[in-house]
């Protein structure tokens, strides 16, 4: 069916196997290659959603199939989180238990096919999306910190179908699979077949036309690439891991370019926002400069401080923490929400706690005297977000240090502040 020279030096091949009819002709494939040529280790992965009444049986099935194959399998049951839509739900379920899984150098082999490219391509029109949208599901890309292969994708459900029989594979059907109220059922039962009918090489030229649009893309990342390299630079040195972008850097740009440099930028992180949506940006952008405004989105949001743009998720999306006292400072203290903290040279200074600002606070500075610590933060360029989390060291209610920030200390000690992951939700 494939070469599959280039992913023989995997450490591990999983399957995602659902015992539907793809992924079954893919795990049979793969099992009467590694019976006849040296390759990794096989192993499938049946993901149980539990969404309805048939899916009880199918675990119970993909363990028959393995068994017979003389594969390994590997069930692992998710809860899918309610919303919107229970289809994208269960898919960020399945693709967060697969990350699990892999460690580094495996990989994920999984069942998509040449109709399904055509699918998502028409789906995907259809709900006006943007080249990133329309672009081709790519045969490879990393998942956690391993790899999804997809090896079918220049092969036709027919195909498949076709291979099925002359093994006499069993598989299962999902009945919501017939449910035409869902849109790709719709596009898969009733319009793909009637375009086939009158086009015979429809299916075939869409996905070909998915692999022009995604080549085209991979255009646009090389550009969205360059134009970010400066951009990313001049982060301040104070806040390691927080991910931000010059906002001058980018306004140089056409609004095309700035659209596509943060499309590729955030792709990483989030679920991107529509046409619709991206108002947001406009808003952000042109908001006055003494402003703070924030677009939401997703996984996340941006802020705007201090002339650059900022990531935030995660940890950072929760209230800040409460003051923690400091029992052993020769020991770093880990701030739940807020990363942790160590301190280099304090000697041995007792009755110490890490605190928040409450507004009011002040600080003895060698050489400048008792300063006002909001003032001293704004001569510092210190982003407003990071204000009410940033650690500051008290000894009873005497401020004597302030989080990364080596000139506000009354001393030759240093508070070292670890910031928290700004951890996204999907990738």
């Amino acid at each position: 069916m494939i070469d599959l020279a280039p992913w023989l030096c995997a450490r591990t091949w999983y399957v995602a196997l659902s015992g539907g009819l793809d992924s079954t002709v893919l795990l049979h494939w793969l099992a009467a290659y590694a019976r006849s040529h040296p390759a990794p280790p096989l192993r499938a992965i049946h993901i149980h959603h539990g969404l309805q009444p048939a899916a009880q049986a199918w675990p119970a099935h993909c363990q028959r199939v393995c068994d017979d194959l003389g594969v390994e399998l590997q069930v692992i049951e998710v809860d899918v989180a309610p919303g919107p839509s229970l289809e994208q739900a269960a898919r960020q379920a399945r693709y967060a238990a697969f990350e699990r899984v892999l460690a580094a150098g495996d990989m994920l082999f999984t069942g998509q096919h040449r109709d399904d490219q055509a699918e998502t391509l028409l789906f995907r029109l259809l709900r006006g999306a943007g080249l990133r949208g329309l672009a081709a599901m790519p045969r490879e890309r990393a998942l956690g910190q391993g790899r999804l292969v997809r090896p079918l994708l220049g092969c036709s459900r027919q195909q498949l179908q076709g291979y099925a029989q002359a093994h006499a594979l069993g598989w299962v059907e999902d009945p919501s699979n017939a449910d035409t109220r869902f849109a790709r059922n719709y596009l898969r039962r009733e319009v793909l077949p009637s375009l086939v009918q009158r086009w015979p090489q429809a299916g075939q030229n869409l996905a070909r036309a998915a692999e022009h649009l995604g080549e085209a893309l991979s255009l646009l990342d090389e550009l969205a690439e360059n134009d970010l390299a400066p951009v990313r630079q001049g982060a301040p040195a104070a806040w390691p891991g927080l991910d931000s972008l010059d906002l001058a850097g980018l306004l140089a740009l056409s609004p095309a370019r700035q659209r596509n440099a943060l499309q590729y930028w955030l792709s990483h992180r989030t679920r991107l926002p529509d046409a619709r949506h991206w108002a947001g940006w406009a808003d952000l952008r042109n908001a006055a400069v003494d402003a703070c405004p924030v677009w939401q989105l997703a996984d996340g949001q941006l802020v705007r401080s201090q002339g650059r743009i900022w990531w935030l998720s995660g940890d950072w999306l929760q209230t800040p923490c409460k003051a923690m006292e400091w029992e052993n400072a020769d020991q770093p203290l880990a701030l739940p929400g807020n990363g942790s903290v160590r301190l280099v040279g304090a000697g041995a200074l007792t009755g110490l706690r890490i605190g928040y600002r409450q507004g009011g606070e002040w600080l003895d500075i060698p050489g400048r005297g008792r300063r006002d610590l909001k003032r001293l933060l704004n001569e510092l360029h210190v982003p407003h977000f990071l204000r009410l989390r940033l650690p500051l060291l008290y000894q009873g209610e005497r401020l004597l240090a302030v989080a990364n920030l080596p000139g506000l200390a009354q001393g030759d000690y240093c508070l070292h502040w670890q910031l928290p992951t700004s951890a996204q939700g999907l990738s």
